[in-house]
């Protein structure tokens, strides 16, 4: 679905045109095929670049055709059916518009579209950096989550279980994921704040220096937060062998205490003569050999560290 926008520095709202003019932001949102045929005739932009931002696992990048530049790039979104936790979308900064095509409905863009967020389309550049802003806003917002998630993991360590490490796992999947997506991002912004690619006015100029910033920090504190989720694991996968071992142990020094009278009660019960049977103080006398055999048993663990 395409859709265009428009509102000047003088308007109130952002309008809704039925067709681009000079200073549209034109927004598509799951495009067919002969959606992007129709954009590639109107902004002559790029056939094979707009083909490229329908694959869902578009790595972001930076490309310069004529004098469109074209700027891929990942935002937060849970999709289920193609277990990834981002999603791209493409920034076109054509000659007369801002273009964003995106395969699945971006969230980020909402507050721009009913107007809580004041965007003017007629600034291209100044709105290409509050829409990549939002986008990292996001990032900020999803990685605080998973910072209070894995310090409530880090405080019940002893307690991890398998469902726990499964959490883990899942919040380290989610980290890589931004970090894949931040990385590649925050290099084509360095790009464009020291090429030609665009043209940035010094308020421009220092607002994506800003934005280049917070992407480098969004990186730092993402691997911050992965390096702790890798030491949670590494711990916790200690503790519980460390458990699990103790546990062995255990049972192990149990199974011997108990063998000790399985196997003098057993030379006593077998059906043959036995010295002291007809003795009434016998079965007192196997007890006490017991109890001596067992204490000298648990002596010895106790003497080799083994309790």
């Amino acid at each position: 679905m395409i859709t265009h926008y428009f509102k000047t520095l003088k308007d109130s709202e952002l309008k809704v045109l039925t067709e681009p003019r000079i200073g549209v932001w034109t927004h598509v949102v799951e495009p067919s095929e002969m959606e992007l045929a129709m954009l590639v005739s109107e902004y002559n932009l790029d056939a094979a670049i707009l083909e490229d931002s329908q694959d869902f696992f578009e790595v972001p990048r930076m490309e310069q055709s004529g004098n469109i530049s074209y700027f891929f790039t990942r935002y937060p979104y849970d999709e289920r059916d193609e277990d990834s936790d981002t999603a791209p979308v493409l920034f076109v900064m054509g000659e007369t518009a801002v273009i964003t095509i995106a395969p699945r409905e971006v969230p980020q863009f909402r507050g721009f579209l009913t107007g809580e967020i004041n965007c003017n389309t007629t600034q291209k550049t100044k709105l290409l950096i509050q829409l990549i802003g939002s986008i990292m806003k996001s990032y900020e917002a999803e990685l605080m989550l998973l910072r209070k998630a894995v310090h409530r993991d880090r405080t019940k360590l002893r307690r991890i279980g398998p469902l726990g490490i499964q959490r883990l796992v899942n919040h380290e999947h989610a980290l890589n994921n931004m970090i894949a997506a931040l990385m590649p991002t925050n290099m084509w912004l360095s790009q464009v704040t020291k090429g030609n690619y665009i043209q940035l006015y010094a308020e421009d100029m220092a607002l994506m220096e800003d934005l280049l910033i917070g992407s480098g920090q969004l990186i730092d504190s993402a691997r911050s937060v992965l390096k702790t989720i890798q030491n949670v694991r590494s711990a916790s996968e200690a503790i519980m062998t460390s458990t699990l071992n103790t546990t062995i142990k255990t049972l192990t020094i149990v199974t011997i205490l108990l063998t000790i009278p399985n196997v003098i009660f057993s030379l006593f019960g077998m059906n043959v003569s036995l010295p002291l049977q007809d003795w009434p103080y016998t079965l007192g006398l196997v007890l006490v050999l017991v109890v001596i055999l067992i204490g000298l048993a648990l002596y010895l663990f106790k003497r080799n560290d083994w309790l």
